[in-house]
């Protein structure tokens, strides 16, 4: 499983955040700091869907033009 952001509906996160401490709480749909686990590997297939702490093949051809 992963944790997958900014595809969650309201109400329908898996843990807290910044903003609150519990499950539940995502006060709109596709909240980019709102998250709920998935299969490894399914996140990548979902329209906004980010795996936290993963760096995309575009990040790392950016970074490394500087």
């Amino acid at each position: 499983m992963e944790k997958c952001y900014g595809v969650v509906k309201a109400g329908a996160n898996d843990c807290g955040t910044d903003r609150h401490s519990c499950a539940g709480q995502a006060a709109k749909d596709g909240d980019p700091n709102e998250w709920v686990a998935v299969p490894q590997g399914l996140c990548d297939k979902l329209v906004g869907g980010k795996v936290e702490g993963k760096v995309s093949k575009a990040d790392t051809v950016h970074d490394h033009e500087h």
